[in-house]
């Protein structure tokens, strides 16, 4: 496994055994979810709670978004698609 890194958020990434199933689930690989981290657009919850979505090209599951902890790391709950953000 890849340890990930962000330049964004200067932390590692960590993800939970939820979020990793999810992953699997969705065919999200490593590369795709640190690109989702990295670029998706960002929503705060609260001062630590967000969603990350983007738009890929080619995939009809769209959008796909990670529901993260962000604090001395960026912890990824989940993952979704279909997302929509609310409101």
């Amino acid at each position: 496994m890849i340890k990930l890194v962000s330049s964004r958020f200067k932390g590692a990434i960590h993800i939970t055994a939820h979020a990793r199933k999810r992953m699997i689930e969705r065919s999200i690989d490593d590369e795709l979810l640190f690109d989702l981290i990295e670029t998706g657009e960002l929503k705060y919850k609260d001062d630590k709670h967000a969603w990350i979505a983007k738009f890929y090209e080619g995939r009809n599951d769209n959008l796909i978004c990670v529901a993260v902890v962000i604090d001395q790391a960026v912890i990824v709950k989940t993952v979704m698609f279909h997302f929509s953000f609310e409101g």
